[in-house]
């Protein structure tokens, strides 16, 4: 299985080019997002792994575990590879497994990234993305606080999660926003406006759940006859298209296991002409 990343081609975030297919953590902390892992000493060779394969892009959040990822990161990673970007989030809290609340309270944004630097071993936070917007709390002061952070030199650069175009902007009037992470896959492309207007402003996208949490990669998908005729496995070509799909776009698929990294990392070297690209188009859908 061949794992070619450097043809995935580098977006630049801050001071680091990283390749465009990059690893999302979520997947290493237990069910429902919640506590350890099932393996703790998989999850840890699945990181290391990863380094070694080329992923300098790692995403993680403080509410994955809640902290369990993180704290896995430096565990199997630190002292990092000059190279490494990891991404992670605040705003956003796990109350208990799958269960979600935003909390965007300067104070507690603070916190937890003061938290979350301490748990990683960081003396900054390359690219700090504010995970939800809390409704509650006016997002002047949510993204002021982050930005009085970057000041200091704790936070280098800020993205968003799951926005509009509209909040995009209005973000944009307080602080410089370089990535959005939204849900996006073939058969979920609710956000394609959000990534039409991040590839004009050259802003990058980062679309989470691109595999469809797996439902993609089934048997039976409706990427699985063009998977057969390459060769590859849906999964592979699920993330190919987002691949193919726009220049700003980063995949950042999870997992738990060595294996299924090495075969999402193999989607690297699937290559997708404009007619597979429509033909994956018009069979999955927009929903």
């Amino acid at each position: 299985m061949s794992i070619e990343l450097e043809s995935t081609g580098t977006f630049t975030i801050g001071d680091k080019s990283v390749h465009r297919l990059g690893f999302g953590a979520m997947s290493l902390t237990g069910p429902g997002v919640w506590g350890p892992p099932r393996d703790h000493d998989e999850a840890v060779r699945v990181l290391r792994r990863a380094v070694e394969l080329g992923v300098d892009l790692i995403d993680t959040a403080d509410s994955y575990g809640p902290y369990v990822s993180e704290e896995l990161i430096r565990e199997a990673l630190h002292p990092y590879p000059e190279q490494l970007l990891i991404a992670t989030k605040a705003g956003f809290v796990r109350t208990g497994p799958a269960q979600w609340v935003a909390v965007g309270r300067p104070a507690y944004l603070r916190q937890e990234v003061e938290m979350s630097l301490r748990r990683l071993g960081l003396e900054r936070i390359d690219l700090l993305q504010l995970h939800r917007i809390d409704p509650e709390v006016p997002l002047e002061d949510q993204l002021g606080e982050l930005k009085a952070l970057q000041d200091e030199g704790k936070i280098g650069t800020i993205g968003l999660s799951e926005v509009s175009v509209e909040e995009l902007e209005r973000s944009r009037r307080v602080v410089e926003i370089v990535t959005v992470q939204n849900r996006y896959n073939l058969t979920n492309r609710v956000s394609e406006g959000v990534l039409e207007h991040c590839e004009e402003q050259g802003i990058g996208f980062i679309p989470y759940s691109p595999i469809a949490k797996g439902a993609l990669a089934a048997p039976g998908s409706p990427v699985d006859h063009v998977a057969k005729d390459l060769g590859a496995t849906p999964a592979q070509v699920s993330l190919a298209w987002l691949l193919a799909r726009s220049p700003v776009t980063m995949p950042i698929p999870g997992t738990s296991t060595v294996a299924h990294l090495e075969e999402n990392l193999a989607a690297s070297t699937v290559e997708l002409t404009a007619e597979r690209m429509s033909e994956l188009e018009k069979t999955t859908g927009v929903r």
